[in-house]
């Protein structure tokens, strides 16, 4: 028999050895020394080159989470307003020229928070400058309270739920009050008014989650632990000024608040 002959018998002779074992169970190559399971960890080892994958909100973003520990981590106001400008996970901050913070005594008595920047204030960078904005100031300074004002008992401090301009001013999303939320309670947490006035729907939703201006307006309420009251936005009065009334009563009764 030559050697050709003799390697394909004993080729055909270990597959048909190979063929019984398989049909006899034995499916997998052992070892030389028996393994005991119950001696292995409950998951395989990680490759030292590959680490663990992190959840999914630490892989993808979470914006809430990281604007609650920017806002958190903010020590003073100006600490605030840098944290803000470099957030960078709302999609409003592209399409706007600025990150309006802020105007106005931050020793005020009186914190006045709106809703977003319009156009105007998306220009200059402060908050109800036009406008709405002008019939703001008037309607203050009727009860002898102005954001210029350097004396704390006189003085205003005015600021948004958004520091960014919705396109088209559209109202805000309630994902975007959400993301922006952590930094509107710092920057109440910071200033410590004596008194909130909040003015139009988004921020009486944002600090106590419930919308309906026209029925709150007037009504003292509280929001992180301090006097709230409701009023209409100044751009509502505009387009209502048969509304003015009730605004005027309104101012009526934060001026009584205050004497008191």
């Amino acid at each position: 028999m030559g050697i050709a002959a003799e390697i394909a018998d004993d080729w055909h002779a270990a597959l048909a050895a190979l063929t019984w074992q398989v049909e006899a169970g034995a499916d997998e190559v052992i070892t030389d020394v028996p393994i005991n399971r119950y001696d292995l960890a409950a998951e395989p080892p990680r490759s030292a080159s590959r680490p663990a994958t992190p959840p999914a909100a630490m892989t993808a973003g979470d914006p809430v989470a990281a604007a609650q520990a920017a806002a958190t981590a903010a020590a003073t106001l100006e600490d605030l307003r840098l944290a803000m400008t470099a957030f960078d996970y709302c999609e409003l901050k592209k399409g706007a020229r600025n990150t309006v913070f802020a105007d106005g005594n931050p020793k005020a008595r009186v914190l006045i928070l709106g809703e977003a920047p319009g156009a105007e204030e998306d220009r200059e960078g402060r908050p109800f400058v036009g406008r709405a904005g002008q019939l703001l100031d008037k309607m203050f300074a009727a009860i002898g309270l102005s954001r210029t004002s350097p004396d704390s008992e006189a003085a205003l401090y005015i600021t948004n739920v958004l520091p960014w301009r919705p396109p088209g001013n559209r109202d805000p999303e309630p994902a975007e009050i959400a993301m922006l939320l952590p930094f509107v309670e710092r920057h109440i947490a910071l200033v410590d008014p004596q008194v909130i006035v909040v003015v139009g729907n988004t921020p009486l939703f944002a600090l106590t989650g419930s919308k309906g201006i026209l029925r709150a307006r007037g009504t003292w309420g509280h929001a992180l632990g301090k006097p709230l009251l409701p009023m209409t936005h100044p751009a509502y009065l505009l387009r209502n000024p048969s509304a003015k009334r009730e605004a005027w009563a309104d101012l009526l009764s934060l001026q009584a608040r205050l004497r008191s």
